[in-house]
């Protein structure tokens, strides 16, 4: 009897290691999906930019364009090496108003 207990105590373990490998990696294709999205997003918003236009869209901007949550964008936006933030400020008083996120295709 107590081989059988042992037997299902180690394959529970296995179990467990393997759905949370699954979950991880679940979790980290969710996460490039998101960023994939917000690069082409706007990478195509710079290269059909007009003249005075750098790409440079807002973080509301881009929930609402993308359906995507504030904290997806960001968390996308810290993964990518191709996204720039950058602040804009208001012209009399010098503080930040939003963030604006460019595609640099670096």
């Amino acid at each position: 009897m107590g081989s059988w207990i042992e037997t299902v105590g180690n394959l529970s373990a296995i179990i467990t290691a393997v759905v949370a490998l699954l979950a991880y990696v679940s979790y980290r294709c969710h996460r490039w999906q998101k960023r994939q999205k917000l690069e082409r997003y706007l990478q195509q918003e710079k290269t059909g930019a007009k003249n005075d236009d750098k790409g440079q869209r807002t973080l509301l901007h881009l929930m609402a364009r993308l359906g995507m949550t504030e904290q997806d964008i960001l968390q996308a936006s810290f993964d990518s090496q191709q996204i720039a933030r950058k602040l804009a400020s208001d012209k009399d008083t010098g503080h930040s108003t939003a963030i604006l996120f460019e595609w640099t295709g670096q």
